[in-house]
């Protein structure tokens, strides 16, 4: 009976604890927490246009190179507008440095609803381009097209970031009867809006300063034989000759020249002053004097840090790759500046922009040029360019200074001239000689 009595209380105590354990209340899971949703993101579109196939590939490349750079720095840096994020993209087309082409393409990246454009390189595209962006009030921003037309439409939403021809030809023309002595000269243009604008420039400033043209003669951007033209030079005996055009042409033109013993001088513009010639020329480069718009790259503000950053990625820089840089980064900083991807916003702000770039001072007048932009001559020693001088342009900050810092008020117009490096030796004597009409020629494929 005690057994049993002693179960039963057994059972009692055991299920009072389940009971008791039953009753129990765990406590409510927490609540689940979603991460936090990042903001939305906005896509803003840029173009850039240059020729990325042909003769001309290594320069367009490097604008695409150097705009692709900026876009990438700022997207990495993160730029939240209104609450959403924003990411830029780059749409690269490739106008083969032809007008036609370029007026594709142009309406190609109006289609695609970009809010402003980074080119053309070549002045030939960018000047019939321009009004297809400005009827759709897209912004457009070259770093390399130099003849004066461009800006010259009065079109407000068209600019440019490195001195344009007037300024350029003129510097080349005093340059080549002042400093070379140079009193007979003749011409070669590739009748492309820049070759024969830069050439046309070359030719006033010339003359202004007492010297003869004794020939003018033209060719094409796709030429490759120039021996016709420079034996017909040969025959007026010119003690100096000017090429308006491309580093494709100027590189073979030089080796024929000395090759039919044409002891003349030779001087080009900044077409000429690329990498790629001093290896088309090869030995008959030597002391050949070209001019280009801007600083040395050594001297430019941000040109060493510039330099680090894109040839650890794309190489050797042939040219424009800084200014393509600054145009992009000057564009961005408009936009934030206004507070707005939208070109009838940030346009009047880019035009009243003053910034530091890589490249020096970056302002525009009241066309869009860039105000007060250098020019700097330099001559082929072995096998790279050395400088000789600068004219024009603000004093540049020291070489490594934060590219993109606030800057100064707009540059003046005008400027003093940076001292002069003395000229090669060996300028020749001339008789004087008035020069001969230039007899019309036909147009061949427009470029820079």
């Amino acid at each position: 009976m005690q057994l049993v009595n002693r179960f039963a209380l057994g059972l009692t105590f055991g299920f009072a604890l389940i009971v008791g354990g039953c009753g129990k209340q765990e406590p409510p899971p927490a609540p689940k927490t979603e991460a936090p949703k990042p903001p939305p993101e906005v896509v803003v579109r840029i173009g850039s246009v240059a020729p990325l196939t042909g003769p001309q590939s290594h320069l367009g490349k490097d604008n695409d190179n150097g705009a692709r750079l900026a876009v990438e720095e700022v997207n990495a840096q993160g730029w939240v507008l209104n609450g959403a994020k924003v990411r830029f993209e780059l749409l690269s087309e490739d106008d083969q440095a032809d007008p036609k082409t370029g007026t594709i393409v142009a309406q190609k990246l109006v289609d695609n609803k970009v809010a402003a454009v980074i080119g053309h390189l070549n002045s030939g595209t960018t000047i019939p381009a321009s009004k297809i962006y400005h009827d759709a009030g897209v912004a457009q921003i070259s770093p390399s097209a130099t003849n004066p037309k461009y800006t010259e439409q009065g079109y407000k939403g068209a600019f440019r970031v490195m001195a344009n021809d007037v300024q350029q030809g003129k510097v080349l023309g005093e340059y080549a009867v002042g400093k070379l002595g140079a009193k007979r000269i003749a011409i070669i243009d590739d009748r492309s809006a820049y070759g024969q604008g830069l050439a046309d420039e070359f030719e006033k400033a010339a003359k202004a300063a007492g010297a003869a043209v004794v020939g003018r003669e033209y060719t094409t951007d796709r030429a490759t034989d120039f021996r016709a033209i420079l034996t017909s030079i040969k025959a007026k005996k010119p003690d100096l000759v000017f090429y308006g055009g491309m580093d494709a042409q100027a590189g073979p033109m030089v080796a024929q020249l000395k090759t039919l013993g044409l002891k003349a001088r030779y001087l080009g513009g900044d077409g000429v002053q690329t990498a790629e010639f001093i290896k088309l020329a090869g030995p008959a480069r030597e002391g050949v004097i070209a001019s280009s718009p801007g600083l040395p790259l050594d001297k430019m503000p941000g040109g060493k840090g510039f330099t680090e950053k894109f040839t650890a990625k794309y190489g050797q820089i042939q040219i424009y790759a800084p200014y393509a840089y600054d145009a992009t980064m000057t564009l961005i900083e408009a936009m934030k500046n206004a507070n707005s991807t939208d070109p009838a916003k940030f346009i009047p702000v880019l035009a009243r922009i003053s910034r530091q770039g890589v490249t020096g001072p970056i302002a525009f007048d009241e066309k869009g040029d860039l105000r007060n932009g250098p020019i700097t001559l330099y001559h082929a020693k072995e096998s790279k360019w050395e400088p000789l001088e600068t004219v024009g342009g603000e004093a540049a900050p020291a070489v490594g200074a934060p590219a993109g810092a606030a800057c100064c008020p707009p540059a003046k117009s005008g400027g003093e001239a940076a001292p002069a490096v003395a000229a090669p030796a060996g300028t020749p004597a001339a008789t004087g000689e008035k020069a001969p009409a230039a007899a019309p020629a036909p147009a061949a494929p427009e470029k820079k």
